[in-house]
């Protein structure tokens, strides 16, 4: 068994009871929850005292999950994943299956094919999507590693995931582009 399969065992109870975790993902260390829950995703706004305008993307953990999310994924999409150097976060039209909170106010949501494997097991025992949005009050710098995660944001948690912790790599945001009608790219952050 893999060293983390306890704390993907416990991180997805407390997940599907509507909780929020602290986690590491294929970026920087995120805070998530079910991507189909309302109530756990105003719990993450209200932690990192953010507006609820600003969006937060989603994980999943395999390509083959995209359409069950977003109904007409552009050809394009699996061509960027693949060529990406670090890790994409693709705005998508017309998203579904995904709370309200998660959608902007066009239909849109970001989402992003977690390559990294505890992250994918995560999302993978799951079921479906996990938000990932960094772990750190809005405003504030995002915490490159798990030791710059402010005390606020750890005690604002349900469950602390254990993998990774001491890793002190300085880790970076993932890429973010929009896919607009007609093939249109938009690049949001490099």
């Amino acid at each position: 068994m893999k060293e983390y399969s306890d704390d993907v065992r416990k991180a997805v109870q407390v997940m599907k009871e509507g909780g929020i975790i602290l986690y590491p993902t294929d970026t920087i260390w995120g805070i998530g929850c079910d991507a189909s829950c309302s109530a756990a995703i105003r719990r993450i706004f209200q932690l990192k005292k953010r507006d609820d305008s600003k969006s937060m993307l989603s994980l999943i953990d395999s390509d083959a999950k995209l359409n069950f999310y977003v109904p007409s994924v552009p050809d394009i999409a699996y061509d960027l994943m693949d060529l990406s150097e670090k890790p994409l976060t693709i705005i998508y039209d017309n998203v579904r299956h995904m709370a309200p909170e998660l959608v902007a106010a066009d239909g849109s949501a970001g989402i992003r094919v977690t390559r990294e494997e505890f992250s994918r097991q995560l999302c993978a025992r799951m079921g479906g999507a996990v938000v990932s949005t960094s772990a750190n009050v809005s405003g504030e710098p995002s915490p490159r590693n798990f030791s710059e995660i402010s005390q606020v944001i750890r005690d604002g948690v349900d469950y602390i995931v254990q993998y990774r912790q001491n890793d002190m790599s300085q880790a970076a945001a993932s890429s973010i582009i929009k896919l607009g009608e007609g093939g249109l790219v938009k690049v949001i952050r490099e």
